[in-house]
């Protein structure tokens, strides 16, 4: 599925804990977007519901028992390839993170991520953005600086030999644009932004679509490791 979708978004949720999962479902079919279509308690399971139902979308936990998620990642996109991966655990470990993103994982979020937003990134998944919860995006960044010029890792959604940007488009950004990208590529979000530099949330927004603009990207994560192979950060 690609831009931006015109009928209910199909969702398989992966989680070995069965009240999370229910509660879950029951949070994701308040939204008359989704429509969850199954669920699996463990990889093996998971591959099997997934070639079954074919889903748009996989919320994917990563500890799960025997094969946990990240691993199961290249198996559920040869049975689902047209299904987009999104990892939801309450991993932070930046290995973790990497490692997902790696094997084609769409987006990383957190577990403590709230209902209104997690429903956003989905939206967001399926039209074909990247999504990572903005407190792993300083972590994406530590393992994109310490990862090999040849093995770099991709920002979430990107392929994994994306061309390094030109210098030419950093030089577009304002001084403004330019702290609101170092900001960005802490892992600072918004509203953290805004106290930070003294202006408003809003504003803050519009600087953000600009400087992605500018960039050539579309999300976040994309740019914060632009920032970082400038020395931005």
């Amino acid at each position: 599925m690609s831009g931006t979708p015109t009928e209910r978004i199909r969702i398989l949720v992966v989680d070995d804990h069965t009240l999370f999962r229910r509660g879950l479902t029951a949070l994701l079919s308040r939204d008359p977007r989704f429509e969850v279509v199954g669920d699996a308690a463990d990889a093996g399971e998971a591959q099997r519901r997934a070639q079954e139902l074919q889903p748009d979308l996989i919320l994917l936990d990563n500890h799960l028992p025997g094969v946990n998620g990240v691993d199961a990642i290249p198996a559920l996109c040869e049975v689902a390839p047209k299904a987009r991966i999104l990892m939801l655990t309450v991993s932070e470990d930046e290995q973790d993170l990497a490692a997902a993103l790696r094997a084609g994982a769409a987006g990383y979020l957190l577990k403590t991520i709230e209902g209104d937003a997690l429903s956003a990134a989905i939206w967001r998944t399926i039209g074909g953005d990247s999504v990572v919860a903005t407190e792993m995006t300083s972590k994406l960044v530590s393992a994109f600086r310490d990862a090999s010029n040849s093995t770099a890792v991709p920002a979430a959604g990107e392929p994994a030999d994306a061309p390094a940007p030109n210098a030419g488009l950093l030089q577009s950004l304002s001084a403004r644009e330019r702290e609101i990208l170092r900001a960005i590529a802490r892992g600072a979000s918004n509203k953290e932004i805004g106290r930070e530099l003294g202006i408003a949330e809003t504003t803050v927004k519009i600087h953000v679509q600009h400087v992605l603009r500018k960039l050539d990207v579309s999300s976040r994560v994309h740019a914060a490791v632009i920032a970082s192979e400038a020395g931005l950060v």
